[in-house]
């Protein structure tokens, strides 16, 4: 872009203030990372106790291993590594292949051994441009064991000059075309084809365009409508998954969406145009549509004022106002958004040309598009990140889902891994009854599980977490909160003990784990929190005969209790059939109210231990179960969600679950303030019974009179009460069992819903079934 058109007054530096560049090797895995003369990284273990490998290979496929400052001889074979099929193994593959480097050739080095302390990390310099693989070797853990193979981080710091490459490519591209910045380029692409839109440093917006080609060459203009696709999609932009598809204003699809990394873009503005910049003062400045008329002149596409296009990784909001407001997009360099044309296409990217507000972070810069052909095949996902600076991580299938996927199509996003949300041919209200009269299966693998080992491993969560864990025996399961200094909550989680200095935490933050790390950090203490949520996949068989149906399929040694034997918040160590099955840990634990168990299992057992609980249980009405009943069923239990009924402004007792509050000697973060809130509580959590059907749901208002008391902090319809319930948070003062209360609807003035307090939980409140 011309300089002259830039704003006056100071500018951002891109170079300077582009986000940091990492790469997340994952347990087991391998990633490859290209890297220029003098570019340093760091290879560090954020969890401790993980061995690292590294390989440097020169641009004539030969290792060399002093390039990258190793001395003496090599001691890892690539090609080993990438026969262990972990994750990012094929990417790898795929960037050898392109360079013709056979993997058998290359060697490399330990960079660590894996007898080091969390957060241990190595530095190392390239003498010469290099292609670096980075692998976190290990095996699988067993259900019982705690030797889970975790993730490496790489971070790249770039030398003066250098540039980031753009990420490796998800197979051999059709099409690689550089879309310079604030600039617009016009491609065809064929049915089937993928289309990869890149933003290659970071925080720049994209519009795309695609028209129906066949209808074009009628002379016909079908292309991408947002209102249409908005109507049809029930969202604001589509995502991967169900509703995926951008439609034209036909309704007929053009493009579905396939993985998405940032998960934040633009349907509701036009792209750029000259009038934008003419009302800013800005006369004459580049714009995308004017670039788009003139790309998209060749193909006979009429020229337009201002281009109703799909604003990719531009950061747009409607406040409380009714105000369109933005600010600079999440993405970040080497962000992407994957989609598939479902016809012929004739597609317009651009670069977004603006400079003169946030939507590009004051810098234009460059957009890469690459198409891929239809004989390829990509993982649906969108990008899941631990907090706001954790590196993405797409949607993952736990292993039981080839078996579920064989039921339903209906799978939502839930915390980074895909979920069903109901059955094909049950429905909601057949998979509820199945769990209360019967038994049903569900898939809970999403849970994070960390393993706390080390001599202060129990001193570590003493001092984290509300329950006193000195009390917690050997095969005994603990449920716990964990809260902030102010004493909000962090997560909520169940707790094993599998040896007197051997933990497990099942949580349903990821945060929690970096958490409990960041403490064992702090204080000195020699205890390891290690990830095992790839390494544990694990279903819940709950209801009423889910003792007997697993009876017939868990075997238990002799030193460890039967199923029968099994009491409620206690584990067994066992096998699947017999004593040579494979490995298992079982509790008795759910999230359902009822007799239930979790069978927790490495994910290459997954669709045995599936199978097996199948057969032994759809003879006696065994159903599947998913996230809309269980809903119906965790809500008439009493059982809080995160998100919904606790956050880190609600404090245990608050959220229902003061009992998971020990009183112990020790001190414990937020015992002080816990403490406090206990003896001057300001809210609690009660049921309520709400009259008629009108729909309640999250965040709606609870009155008394014209004054706000309280919030709905999850609301379903109780089959078994025959009624609307919820789980609401209201001032004490209101609080009483009796207490008639309003939920407000619209703006909670114009419409009022009637509704009751009952006794909390709703269902079973003495835990007779769980405890049966």
């Amino acid at each position: 872009m011309d300089a002259s058109l830039l704003p006056p007054g100071p500018t951002r530096n891109a170079a300077a203030t582009r986000p940091r560049e990492c790469v997340v090797v994952r347990g087991g895995g391998t990633a490859a990372i290209m890297l220029g003369t003098g570019d340093a990284i760091a290879i560090r273990d954020g969890e401790g106790l993980q061995p690292a490998l590294a390989f440097a290979i020169t641009g004539e496929g030969r290792a060399d291993g002093a390039a990258l400052g190793f001395e003496g001889p090599a001691d890892a074979g690539l090609a080993d590594m990438l026969a262990l099929g972990g994750e990012g193994s094929a990417q790898v593959a795929h960037a050898l292949a392109a360079r013709g480097i056979a993997p058998q050739a290359v060697s490399g080095h330990t960079v660590l051994v894996g007898d080091h302390l969390a957060q241990t990390q190595v530095v190392l310099t390239a003498q010469r441009d290099l292609l670096v693989v980075v692998a976190a070797p290990g095996g699988a853990m067993a259900p019982d064991g705690q030797d889970a193979p975790t993730d490496i981080e790489v971070t790249v710091t770039r030398a003066p000059g250098n540039e980031r490459p753009l990420p490796e490519p998800l197979a051999e591209p059709k099409l690689d075309l550089r879309v310079p910045a604030a600039q617009a380029r016009a491609f065809r692409v064929k049915a089937g084809d993928y289309i990869q839109i890149i933003d290659v440093d970071g925080r720049q917006c994209s519009d795309f365009l695609a028209f129906d080609a066949v209808a074009l060459e009628t002379g016909a203009e079908f292309g991408l409508d947002a209102t249409t696709t908005r109507t049809l999609m029930g969202a604001a932009y589509p995502g991967p998954g169900l509703h995926s598809k951008y439609y034209d204003e036909r309704q007929i699809p053009l493009v579905e969406v396939i993985r998405d990394t940032v998960g934040r873009h633009d349907t509701f503005a036009l792209a750029c145009s000259a009038k934008y910049y003419e009302d800013m003062g800005y006369p004459g400045h580049a714009n995308c549509s004017d670039n788009f008329n003139a790309v998209l002149a060749p193909y006979g596409i009429r020229a337009r004022a201002g281009w109703p296009a799909i604003n990719f990784f531009y950061n747009t909001a409607v406040d409380h106002t009714n105000a369109l407001t933005m600010d600079e997009p999440w993405s970040r360099p080497g962000d992407y958004v994957l989609m598939k044309a479902l016809t012929d296409l004739v597609c317009a990217t651009s670069s977004c040309a603006d400079d003169i507000d946030p939507a590009n972070g004051w810098v234009p810069t460059d957009i890469h598009v690459r198409v891929y052909d239809g004989a390829e095949s990509f993982s649906k996902g969108t990008a899941f990140r631990m907090n706001a600076a954790a590196e993405p991580r797409l949607t993952r299938e736990s292993a039981f889902h080839p078996r579920l996927a064989q039921m339903t199509r209906s799978f939502v996003e839930y915390r980074g891994f895909w979920l069903p949300t109901c059955f094909t041919g049950e429905g909601p209200i057949a998979e509820y009854w199945a769990c209360r009269e019967k038994a049903a299966v569900m898939d809970l693998s999403p849970l994070r599980k960390f393993e706390v080992t080390g001599p202060d491993a129990e001193l570590l969560l003493q001092r984290t977490v509300t329950r006193d864990m000195r009390k917690l025996a050997v095969g005994q399961v603990v449920y716990t909160a964990l809260t902030y200094d102010h004493g909000g909550m962090i997560d909520d989680a169940t707790i094993f003990r599998l040896a007197p200095s051997n933990f497990r935490v099942v949580c349903g933050e990821e945060f929690t784990g970096a958490w409990l790390r960041d403490k064992a950090h702090e204080w000195g203490l020699n205890a390891f929190v290690r990830s095992s949520t790839d390494q544990l996949h694990n279903i819940a068989v709950q209801g009423p005969l889910s003792r007997e149906i697993l009876a017939e399929v868990i075997w238990t040694g002799p030193t460890q209790p039967a199923i029968a034997e099994l009491k409620w918040f206690r584990f067994a160590v066992a096998r699947l059939g017999g004593a040579m099955g494979p490995a298992l840990v079982v509790s008795r634990t759910g999230y359902t109210g009822e007799l239930g168990y979790e069978i927790w299992c490495h994910p290459k057992d997954a669709g045995a231990v599936f199978d097996a609980v199948w057969a032994a249980g759809a003879p006696k009405g065994l159903k599947p179960l998913g996230l809309a009943a269980l809903d119906m069923l965790r809500i008439e239990a009493g059982l809080v969600f995160a998100g919904y009924d606790f956050c880190d402004q609600t404090d245990p007792f608050e959220a229902g679950i003061g009992f998971a509050v020990a009183e112990k000697e020790e001190d414990f973060v937020g015992k002080a303030a816990l403490a406090r809130r206990k003896a001057n509580p300001a809210r609690k959590m009660v049921g309520l019974r709400i009259e008629g059907n009108d729909a309640v749901g999250h965040g709606d208002p609870l009155y008394m009179g014209r004054a706000q008391v309280g919030v709905i902090t999850s609301a379903t319809h109780s089959p078994i009460l025959k009624s609307q319930i919820a789980l609401a948070r209201i001032d004490v003062a209101h609080a009483a069992v009796g207490t008639q209360v309003e939920i407000g609807k619209l703006d909670g003035l114009k419409k009022r819903i009637a509704a009751e307090i009952v006794p909390f939980p709703h269902f079973d409140p003495q835990k007779t079934r769980v405890r049966a």
